[in-house]
């Protein structure tokens, strides 16, 4: 009889001492199983979100590190404009040629006000103010494939989009929203003069609010100007927005549809364009001289990766090529980090489980199978006395062991998996996973997401996955063979002389 057939035999000789060996492996399975499905399903919850929030990026201020830095040495920061310049064009373009990067793109920003061009407003919603009834977004764009329309944010319906020539050259050619069209009888091909309006209180209402906390803005009037900036329609886009989400407040909707009137009240034309129109804005509203007006190149980035599998990597390299050390990448899925605490924090708690069980496991594995073989030891003597090889015992001994060991862990697969869904939902039914959103970093519009912790907790689902199948059976035989190798040690030992005496 060989070694496999006399194993067989044993577990099914020995039902009491086969029976308390599987009850002690499906109770720690299913420990180990409930944790690794678990952890799994945080981290199917991570990569699904992260790719649902697409793999872009931008350059944005490190404000944690300033603001660590300005209270260590606000002397530091005093007069030095180098802290705070904005990254050259250069550095820009050269982290664009990155080989993670698919395409980006760098926009000017302007901030518009008008009274005789209406924006789009909510019924419910009042003109700003006397001055300035109407305000607008104008966003520059650098290449002719528009990033927004390419990641789906708007679409052209009327009309085309910018022409390589009007990127190049500046052209006063724009595109708006087909809302601010239809409030404003427009259509492609028509002149939009925007007639830009700006109230300036001047030196006198700026020292006057900043010395006296009694004194309202109201008792200085301000001097409202207006200019006309004559452009001409060459496309038509409207918003893609989401649709409302019944689970999600009121609140987070409203958030939503405040975001898409802002889409809709920007207007987009070349970088140029946006640039020549604040340059007026300065020296007609502002009253800002060529002398103290500051060129600065200040521009909003947006980088698309090939792959968010890329972005670490191309977070490193883009960060080397920033010789501004207050500069850094911000990337759309970092939210995530910011949103789903909770989730990362149960996901963390059943790692540690996992690896308690584990050890758990190990000890009282060996303990029992070393008992178990101390009580055989005349059995054992009989077979080395016979002359049967160690190896042959040894492989006997294993046998028993993961035949029992094999049924408890797939049982406890299933049962596992049922047990961490009850224990998930029990949580999910409580504050415990609500992410902290009181120190939410600024994302630019671009990367900017609405996720939330009831989004992310809606992702979340005990499932039987192939990654939890294959990581909880290795998982598990992996650590019933660690834990033979004091029992078969002591196997090792045996001299069937002492024994059989």
């Amino acid at each position: 009889m060989n070694f496999w057939q006399r194993g067989l035999k044993s577990v099914t000789r020995r039902k009491g001492r086969s029976l308390i060996l599987f009850l002690v492996v499906f109770i720690l399975g299913n420990v180990i199983a409930g944790a690794v499905s678990i952890e799994q399903s945080t981290k199917n919850v991570e990569v699904e979100t992260k790719k649902q929030m697409g793999a872009r990026a931008t350059i944005s201020m490190d404000y944690e590190r300033f603001d660590e830095e300005y209270n260590k040495n606000p002397e530091k920061f005093e007069n030095n404009e180098e802290v705070l310049k904005n990254p050259s064009l250069k550095e820009l373009e050269s982290i664009g040629k990155l080989p993670y990067v698919k395409y980006f793109d760098y926009s000017s920003r302007a901030h518009l006000g008008t009274n005789k061009i209406k924006a789009y407003k909510p019924e419910e919603e009042d003109a700003e103010g006397a001055g300035v009834k109407h305000q607008f977004n104008m966003k520059g764009v650098n290449r002719k494939e528009m990033v927004d329309v390419e990641e789906g944010l708007i679409k052209i319906v009327e009309g085309t989009t910018l022409e390589e020539k009007d990127v190049q050259e500046g052209t006063r050619n724009i595109i708006i929203s087909k809302e601010v069209a239809e409030l404003n009888n427009l259509s492609v091909g028509d002149q939009f003069v925007l007639d830009v309006t700006g109230e300036n209180y001047g030196e006198e209402g700026m020292i006057g609010s900043a010395g006296n906390a009694d004194q309202s803005e109201s008792t200085v009037k301000p001097e409202i100007t207006t200019f006309d900036f004559p452009t001409k329609i060459v496309g038509i886009f409207t918003v893609v927005k989401k649709e409302e989400v019944k689970e999600k407040s009121s609140e987070e909707n409203s958030n939503q549809d405040w975001q898409a009137m802002e889409q809709i009240n920007t207007i987009y034309g070349p970088n140029k364009l946006v640039q020549e129109l604040s340059k007026e804005m300065q020296e007609k509203i502002w009253k800002v001289s060529a002398e103290e007006r500051v060129v600065d190149e200040d521009y909003e980035t947006t980088y698309v990766l090939k792959s968010i599998d890329d972005l670490e990597a191309f977070r490193e390299e883009a960060n080397a090529l920033l010789t501004n050390d207050y500069y850094h990448v911000v990337a759309s899925s970092d939210q995530y980090d910011q949103v789903a605490g909770g989730m990362q924090k149960l996901g963390k708690i059943s790692g540690y489980v996992v690896i308690i069980a584990v050890a758990a496991s190990l000890m009282i594995i060996s303990l029992i199978v070393l008992l178990f073989l101390r009580d055989r030891k005349h059995e054992l003597g009989i077979y080395l006395s016979l002359g049967e090889k160690r190896s042959q015992i040894i492989g006997q001994i294993l046998v028993e062991l993961l035949l029992t060991s094999a049924l408890a862990l797939i049982l406890s697969l299933i049962t596992g998996n049922l047990l961490a869904g009850g224990i998930s939902e029990s949580l999910l039914q409580t504050d415990w996973l609500s992410g902290n959103q009181e120190d939410m970093m600024y994302y630019s519009s671009m990367i900017s997401s609405d996720l939330t912790p009831e989004d992310v907790q809606n992702t979340y689902h005990v499932t039987f996955s192939v990654g939890y199948i294959v990581s909880y059976l290795l998982i598990g035989l992996s650590t019933v063979l660690l834990s033979a190798i004091v029992p078969l040690l002591y196997i090792l030992r045996l001299n069937p002389k002492k024994i059989m005496m």
